[in-house]
């Protein structure tokens, strides 16, 4: 395992920038440790609903956790705006970092991470396997 520190600066995209330090590192397993910072706009998709909520504003992250794949990343955060109201779920494309976003990501080469239908469940969910 490797452990990356990364800083996103204003008006990044959090998930776009964690799924291209991924292609950069031609990796294809990883995953994040921890991330703080602000947003101006969070994406999060609630448990069993389909359509992104949009969240505006001064955001803080509070937790960022999840796994990257080249097939497709599963991220949960949660946000609190400046009221201390926490939200949290999927990420989704749009959360656009206000001031700063510090993260820590660990990298695992001899593994790759897809995302694969399983029936079960009805969703493509990640499969591990050695490289």
């Amino acid at each position: 395992m490797e452990a990356t520190p990364l800083r996103l600066h204003p008006g990044d995209d959090l998930r776009g920038a964690l799924d291209a330090a991924l292609a950069a590192r031609s990796c294809a397993a990883g995953f994040v440790l921890s991330g703080i910072g602000s947003l101006g706009a969070a994406r999060l998709r609630y448990a069993g609903i389909e359509t992104p909520a949009t969240l505006l504003g001064d955001l803080e992250i509070l937790t960022l956790a999840g796994t990257l794949s080249p097939t497709g990343s599963h991220l949960h955060m949660s946000v609190s705006d400046s009221e201390g109201r926490v939200r949290g779920g999927h990420v989704a494309p749009g959360c656009i970092v206000r001031t700063t976003a510090e993260l820590l990501v660990a990298w695992l080469p001899a593994w790759r991470f897809t995302r694969e239908f399983d029936p079960a469940t009805g969703f493509a969910e990640l499969t591990i396997r050695k490289t």
